[in-house]
């Protein structure tokens, strides 16, 4: 084991503050990666908050790195020295249960998170990407594409498959309409994705300051939600929405502008239930569903698909020290879109 840099919560009312964290030396299969960037995900704050619960203190946050390969295992073979990679959400399954066999890890019962998880080799919990290096196994190591840049890919990590992984699972190619609800950190990067699949993007909004930037993201078309003559004009018309939307808000109002067929995925995560009524789902034969991050293989053909596209997070870059600032800023959605910590600032602790 050696000692590294890190910032990390003592507790639900702490802020994040230096320290050092142990991570395991290389083992055969073992990728170890000095962390370049990490991306700061609404979920960080969340769990440092322990307001999901379940948080286990000291926290290292952070599921969206990109860094430089330092030291590979014996067995290791797709990646060397040198070499660009990330990690994102996941740093461990089972990978025999049908949802590691079929690709879809995130769905894995034994799945490893990234931080706040118990570690599949020292039992103790993992510890994030808001450090200067982590050793991760080969199978849970992404490449990234060179031609990106290194701080807005970072948050492609979970923004970016969060919102890939549904688009994808639904069949949306060129000629379908596609909704966005929300353009936040999810959202925005639900629209360069859609946009990029040649759907025909509307965003849904209920900033009307916001029309300007959507349509410079991707979109066809803004609707102002709250609205309801703009929202009447697209009734039953899409083929999907994706909704990013984490604060509760009706559903239903989105479920009544699907087309037969259409389905609304969910992938905000709204703290209390959300009343979805039965006629509008039973009419038009339309589903609800939810999806979470994506499998390894997909999270690759993202990040893939991203550098075909020149697709980025929007990014405002910190260093380590503004953490917290952050944090507050991200409570009042003070940011376009995503913060992303330069971790060469943790070097001067």
């Amino acid at each position: 084991m050696n000692n590294y840099k890190a910032y990390a919560a003592a507790s639900a009312t702490s802020p994040l503050t230096h320290t050092k964290i142990p991570r395991r030396n290389p083992t055969e299969h073992d990728v170890q990666i000095e962390i370049l960037y990490c991306g700061i995900c609404h979920s960080d704050l969340h769990s440092v908050r322990n307001e999901w619960g379940g948080t286990k203190y000291p926290i290292v946050p952070g599921h969206e790195m990109v860094g430089r390969v330092t030291k590979v295992g014996s067995a290791v073979k797709k990646f060397a020295p040198g070499d660009l990679a990330a990690v994102g959400c996941l740093v461990g399954s089972d990978r025999t249960c049908p949802a590691c066999r079929e690709g879809l890890e995130q769905y894995c019962a034994k799945m490893v998170m990234t931080y706040n998880s118990p570690d599949e080799f020292t039992g103790a919990m993992t510890y994030g990407g808001y450090s200067e290096s982590i050793v991760v196994d080969e199978h849970f190591v992404l490449r990234v594409p060179t031609n990106l840049e290194l701080a807005g890919a970072a948050p492609l990590l979970c923004a970016g498959i969060t919102t890939y992984s549904p688009l994808r699972h639904w069949g949306i190619t060129k000629g379908k309409i596609v909704g966005v609800v929300g353009l936040g950190g999810l959202g925005h990067m639900g629209v360069k994705l859609a946009h990029a699949f040649g759907a025909h993007v509307v965003v849904f909004t209920t900033s009307h300051n916001k029309t300007e930037d959507a349509l410079r993201l991707g979109a066809d078309e803004v609707v102002v939600s709250n609205d309801s003559n703009q929202m009447q004009k697209h009734a039953g018309s899409f083929n999907f929405i994706l909704d990013t939307v984490s604060a509760v808000h009706d559903i239903n109002a989105y479920i009544n502008l699907l087309s037969r067929d259409g389905n609304l995925t969910l992938v905000g995560a709204p703290e209390k239930p959300l009343e979805v009524s039965a006629f509008p789902l039973i009419m038009g034969r339309r589903s609800f569903s939810g999806s979470l991050i994506g499998g390894l293989a997909e999270t690759q053909e993202m990040l893939d698909f991203c550098g075909k596209h020149n697709i980025t997070a929007d990014v405002e870059v910190i260093p380590i020290q503004k953490v917290n600032e952050a944090y507050e800023r991200m409570l009042k959605s003070d940011v376009k879109y995503r913060f992303c910590i330069d971790m060469a600032s943790l070097k001067s602790e």
